[in-house]
């Protein structure tokens, strides 16, 4: 699949021949540190047994705790969930917070199981791999189709075998230990890459307008704190439906539609081809949905000036290489999208600690990782002359490959 290890490989074997790594050492940083499957057998509501097979792989810990998000989704599998948690090491590494990189899944589609057969698969999956997660060794967090309901269930089915360890999954509800402002977390992290690229180029986000893929977690908190600061969001979709107004989309009256509804379908605004929004026009088109959405196809249709990853993976290297010949500047997933994983560690510290942030403490942390991130991509980006992700992984790669050395074989 077009989100493969192979693929995300390709990214790091050009930054790395840049940093003048040895071959044994890129070995060392590409190669998985643990890879687990887990059968999870469970009674189904009708009384049948459903088996389903879950991932954990754990990438790589030179530079702290492994961290990654657990998926629930059909095409899960275990090509994808390496890819996922190589990513994941190098987006801790590029913003500078102390983790490694890990990914899960589970290979179901989660809208034909009720509510009971996802809190017993979920239970399941976590009595398989408990021995191998912690709060200081493996921190799983949400990601595509889980939340903090599914955070919740982990917790409590760890709790079972290690006791009160509330640190060992993020994005958990606030009631159960979770942190303020960890929902529009990656969303957030999102608008302040844009911002820190429009500031290089004398412009506001109020001066630019958007497209937005994906209208989950990440697409819809970013396209309501774009609209907040003042930015025109001309096009949005979800699974059910897109929509493009050059006028601007009623970014209120989607969320509350979605709020009622569960999803866009059905919304009232100009509808196009579910395949057609990524390529209309605008100034920053932002894909947060799934990855692989961008090919070397839609790379020579995209009509933007910026493109800001929310989604993880969601270019192809092919179409990366198109988008840079054509002058349309990325900012990469690992940057991009480190929001989520970076309010994760401040809502780890907190579970640490035993004590709680206020939101606007979480809001300014962000900030204070997330805008000397960009500045310093930017500034390698200037120096060797290359793209924003070649940039990003350079420095990633070169903080990982520096612990690893320093930590011995």
């Amino acid at each position: 699949m077009s989100n493969s290890f192979a693929d995300v490989n390709r990214y790091f074997e050009r930054a790395a021949s840049l940093l003048g790594l040895s071959a044994p050492l890129k070995k060392q940083l590409e190669t998985p540190h643990r890879e687990v499957r887990v059968e999870c057998n469970i009674r189904m509501d009708d009384g049948t047994v459903g088996t389903f097979t879950g991932f954990r792989v754990q990438h790589d810990n030179a530079r702290g705790p492994f961290k990654g998000g657990l998926r629930f989704h059909q095409e899960v599998e275990i090509d994808e969930v390496r890819a996922l948690a190589s990513l994941m090491t190098w987006k801790t590494a590029v913003v500078g917070i102390p983790y490694g990189g890990a990914k899960g899944g589970i290979t179901v589609d989660p809208t034909t199981l009720s509510k009971g057969e996802l809190e017993r698969l979920t239970r399941k999956f976590t009595a398989g791999i408990h021995e191998f997660i912690g709060d200081t060794v493996d921190i799983p967090a949400p990601d595509v189709n889980t939340n903090a309901q599914v955070m919740a269930w982990i917790m409590d089915e760890y709790a079972k075998f290690h006791g009160f360890r509330p640190g060992v999954v993020t994005g958990k509800p606030v009631e159960l230990f979770g942190s303020l402002g960890r929902e529009e977390a990656t969303g957030r992290g999102v608008m302040i890459s844009i911002e820190e690229h429009l500031k290089t180029l004398g412009k506001t986000l109020a001066d630019v307008t958007y497209v937005i893929q994906g209208f989950g977690n990440v697409g819809n908190n970013a396209a309501r704190l774009l609209t907040e600061a003042g930015g025109k969001v001309l096009g949005i979709g979800d699974h059910t439906g897109s929509f493009y107004d050059p006028a601007g989309i009623d970014i209120p009256a989607a969320l509350a539609w979605q709020k009622a509804n569960r999803s866009l379908a059905g919304f009232q605004a100009p509808k196009v081809e579910r395949d057609a929004l990524l390529v209309q026009r605008c100034d920053v088109l932002i894909p947060a949905a799934l990855g692989g959405v961008i090919t070397p196809s839609v790379a020579r249709e995209v009509n933007c000036s910026l493109i800001s990853e929310g989604a993880n993976g969601p270019t192809t290297p092919d179409a990366d290489e198109v988008l840079h010949q054509r002058g349309i500047t990325v900012l990469p997933d690992i940057y991009a999208n480190a929001g989520g994983v970076t309010v994760s560690y401040f809502e780890w510290v907190q579970n640490i600690q035993q004590f709680a942030w206020d939101e606007q403490r979480v809001r300014r942390e962000l900030e204070v990782i997330m805008r000397p991130a960009y500045a310093k991509i930017a500034e390698v980006a200037r120096a060797r002359s290359v793209d924003m992700r070649t940039a990003a992984f350079m420095v990633a790669i070169d903080r990982v490959a520096r612990a690893t050395e320093l930590r011995g074989a």
